[in-house]
C-alpha cells in the first residue's frame, strides 16, 4: 500500500519524478520541461515537485533538482537568491490607523521599488553603505570581476535594500491573533540578473564544445562538470549573489521597519523572524549523498525549519515549520503559484475584477498590477493541502497593505 503523498511523474527508477500535485493543476508543458530535466545522467536519485508548480524559464518553477558532479545555471535562474523575509512585531490591529495609505506612501518613499532607475537610491543611505562595507560583500564582487570583466559592481550599493518589480512586494499583515507583521519578497537585484545570465550564457557557449553521451533535449540545461574552472567560478559567483540578496532583505526591512516607527506607535519585535531563499543552489547530504541541490521556486523545510510560503497580493500566507520530508529532499512550496501567464492574466482579468479581489487591502489597484492579481495564481488553501506531510502551519497570514514594483 502507497502511503506517500506524492504522485509519481515518471519512474520508479532513472528519471524519476516525485510530486506534490494532489487537487493543483499541472500544465503538460511543465511536465515535458520535469521530464527533460530529469532524464539527464546527473540529476537524482529524484527531481521532486512542489504544489506550486509551473513552467519556467530553464527549468520548472516549483522544483527540486538534485544534481551529482555537476550544476544547471539556468535551472538556478537569473533572480539568484530570491526568497522571503518575515518578522512579527508587538503591534495589534488596533494599533494600525482606519486609512492605511499615507503608511503604505511612507514605505514606498523610504523603500525603492520597480525597475530601472526609479527602483535605485539617488543617495545611498549611510547605513546601506556600513553594511556593504562590513559584509565583504564588494571585495568578493571584485574577486569576481578580476576573472569575468563582464560582471559589473556598479549597481551594487544602488540596489541594496530596493525591492525591485514583477512578484516582488513588501506587506503589513495581520496573523490569526491579530499581531502586526512586516513581509517582503526580494532577491539579488540587477547584479544577481547580470551574474545568471552571464553564466548561462558561459555553460551554452560549453555546451557547444563538449562530447556528450546523451540527449540534450533543451539548451537552457547547458551544465557546468565539477572539477572544471567554470564550475568552481559559478559557485562563487552565486554564493556571493544568494548572500547580497539575503542582505537586501535584512536592509529593505530595516528600513520598512523605521517608516512604521515614524507613523505608529512604539513597538518592538519579537523573536518571531524568518529570511529564507527560494530560488538557489548549495551543497547538501540527502540519503547518505552529497549533492548539489537547486531549488528553482522551493524553500528549504528540514525538521523544525521555519519558512515562509505566501499567496497572491489578496490571500492568505503562511509561516510554516518544516516536517523534515526525506522525499523532498526536505522541501517545500515556495508560493501559490502561477496559473497564468503574465500576457494570459492581462488578457483575461479586469480591472473590476482585480479591485473586487483587493479590496481588503491597501495596495495598487491599476492596470499595470493585472498580472499579479489573485486570479492569476493557483489557490493557495490547494497548495497548502498538497503539502501537509511537507510543513506544519504556524501562523496564518492576511495582508492589510501589499506594495508592488
Amino acid at each position: 500500500m502507497n502511503t506517500h503523498s506524492y504522485e509519481l511523474l515518471h519512474g520508479p527508477g532513472p528519471g524519476e519524478i516525485r510530486a506534490w500535485i494532489k487537487g493543483v493543476p499541472l500544465e503538460e508543458s511543465a511536465r515535458a520541461q520535469l521530464q527533460n530535466i530529469a532524464a539527464l545522467p546527473f540529476v537524482g536519485p529524484w527531481v521532486a515537485v512542489m504544489p506550486d508548480v509551473h513552467l519556467g524559464k530553464g527549468a520548472t518553477v516549483g522544483s527540486v533538482v538534485p544534481t551529482r558532479g555537476a550544476i544547471i545555471p539556468a535551472a538556478v535562474g537569473v533572480d539568484i537568491g530570491c526568497g522571503m523575509a518575515a518578522v512579527r512585531t508587538t503591534l495589534r490591529a488596533s494599533d494600525l490607523p482606519d486609512n492605511l495609505a499615507q503608511l503604505r506612501s511612507s514605505i514606498e518613499r523610504g523603500v525603492p521599488v520597480g525597475n530601472g532607475g526609479g527602483g535605485e537610491h539617488r543617495k545611498i543611505p549611510e547605513d546601506h553603505e556600513t553594511r556593504i562595507a562590513e559584509s565583504g560583500l564588494f571585495a568578493r564582487l571584485e574577486a569576481i570581476k578580476a576573472k569575468h570583466r563582464n560582471i559589473r559592481t556598479d549597481k551594487l550599493d544602488r540596489q541594496i535594500g530596493t525591492l525591485g518589480g514583477g512578484n516582488h512586494f513588501i506587506e503589513i499583515c495581520l496573523d490569526e491573533t491579530g499581531a502586526v507583521w512586516v513581509m517582503l519578497h526580494s532577491g539579488s537585484r540587477g547584479t544577481g540578473n547580470l551574474i545568471g545570465s552571464y553564466f548561462i550564457e558561459l555553460a551554452r557557449e560549453q555546451l557547444a564544445q563538449r562530447v556528450l553521451g546523451f540527449s540534450l533535449p533543451d539548451k537552457d540545461l547547458a551544465f557546468f562538470l565539477e572539477g572544471e574552472p567554470l564550475f568552481d567560478d559559478y559557485v562563487e559567483a552565486v554564493s556571493w549573489a544568494q548572500d547580497y540578496a539575503r542582505h537586501n532583505r535584512e536592509a529593505m526591512m530595516a528600513q520598512v521597519l523605521r517608516e512604521m516607527r515614524h507613523r505608529l506607535p512604539k513597538f518592538q519585535l519579537e523573536k518571531m523572524a524568518v529570511n529564507c531563499h527560494h530560488n538557489y543552489v548549495q551543497r547538501e547530504t540527502h540519503h547518505g549523498e552529497s549533492l548539489l541541490v537547486t531549488r528553482k521556486g522551493a524553500v528549504s523545510a528540514r525538521e523544525g525549519e521555519l519558512g515562509i510560503i505566501p499567496g497572491s497580493m489578496g490571500t492568505a500566507s503562511y509561516i510554516v515549520r518544516g516536517k523534515g520530508n526525506a522525499d523532498s529532499f526536505h522541501s517545500c512550496s515556495h508560493g501559490a503559484g502561477r496559473v497564468m501567464s503574465r500576457t494570459a492574466a492581462r488578457q483575461s482579468i479586469t480591472l473590476a475584477q482585480h479591485r473586487e479581489a483587493t479590496a481588503h487591502v491597501e495596495c495598487r489597484k491599476d492596470k499595470a498590477v493585472i498580472d499579479e492579481s489573485p486570479a492569476a495564481y493557483k489557490s493557495i488553501d490547494a497548495v497548502m493541502a498538497a503539502q501537509t506531510d511537507l510543513v506544519e502551519v504556524v501562523h496564518t497570514l492576511r495582508q492589510v497593505i501589499c506594495i508592488k514594483g
